[in-house]
């Protein structure tokens, strides 16, 4: 049997600098926001036989079109571009299109979205509030779930904790994205909210596992006298053996989502492909931190014998 409970420390320290480094890496380099969030325009079009490179739209966009913040970008795999720029109206959207074609009569236009400054800012706040939302339901619910199991950690604290390994969970990736956005400009757009909602769901589904597991340990191997249920000694074996019972059946639930992660990583869309790098780095360190940081810290919390 493992004694994950008993190297407590260890699995602290590492979390503790990887969560550090995260918000660190937040505070310091922030998060390039895409135009979903910030206002402006992404234009989604495919110029299909015509011999054309990057280079020559990106030059036709600043120039021609005299769109000086014109950013472009292209996806080889689904041999499709995606422009992004600020807000521009529909009339000279029209404008622009028809010189587009007469330029390269084979220019397709595959989707076009101009979101205003104060949508975007009303959707930023959205976002915030919704995950806000999301922090406190979680937390509240698990107190609730677990409002039976009140020796020798009171119910509250599992909420507390659980609330504790969300933001684990979640602020890791986030950090990820704080990183690449500086150096490689990856923009978060909505997709990366989705991402992180996801992420929680599948780490408080682990550690709620663990946490049941525990509850049920505790509800059979109840002492006969109170003051002995609450024995530090006694809960860390009983946390510790419930921990043991239910890695298997944890990563062996996340490995198979893993494995489906790189595949669609390595193969799927280019446009989803950091929504997809977030999901990978957010389930595995929810795995990590159900088995490794949320029970330990039940025992950190308990009464000392």
């Amino acid at each position: 049997m493992l004694n994950i409970v008993g190297h407590k420390s260890i699995w602290f320290v590492i979390s503790g600098i990887l969560v550090g480094a995260a918000v660190v890496a937040m505070l310091v380099f922030s998060f390039k926001l895409s135009a979903e969030f910030t206002g402006g325009t992404l234009w989604e079009f495919s110029i299909p036989n015509a011999n054309v490179s990057l280079g020559d739209v990106q030059t036709f966009f600043n120039h021609n079109l005299s769109i000086a913040d014109a950013q472009i970008s292209y996806d080889p795999q689904n041999n499709f571009y995606l422009a992004r720029m600020g807000v521009i109206d529909e009339a000279a959207h029209q404008k622009d299109l028809a010189v587009l074609k007469s330029q390269w009569s084979a220019f397709q236009e595959l989707s076009f979205q101009s979101i205003g400054p104060s949508v975007g800012a009303a959707l930023r706040q959205n976002v915030i509030i919704s995950i806000i939302l999301v922090f406190i339901g979680i937390s509240l619910y698990i107190a609730y779930a677990f409002r039976k199991t009140s020796r020798p950690v009171s119910s509250w604290k599992y909420g507390w904790i659980t609330l504790l390994t969300l933001f684990h969970d979640v602020s890791i990736p986030a950090g990820m994205l704080a990183i690449l956005g500086h150096y490689l400009n990856v923009e978060i757009d909505t997709n990366f909210v989705v991402a992180l909602l996801v992420v929680m769901g599948f780490s408080v589904h682990d550690t709620i596992v663990v946490f049941d597991r525990i509850r049920e340990n505790l509800l059979l191997n109840r002492p006969s006298s109170a003051k002995a249920s609450e024995g530090a000694g006694r809960f860390a074996r009983i946390v510790n053996e419930s921990v043991n019972q239910t890695i298997a059946r944890s990563v062996n639930t996340s490995l198979t989502l893993i494995l489906v992660l790189l595949a669609l990583y390595f193969v799927g869309p280019a446009d989803l492909q950091y929504f997809v790098l977030t999901l990978l780095v957010g389930v595995t360190t929810g795995i990590y931190s159900s088995i490794f940081i949320a029970s330990p810290l039940l025992v950190a919390v308990s009464p000392k014998e």
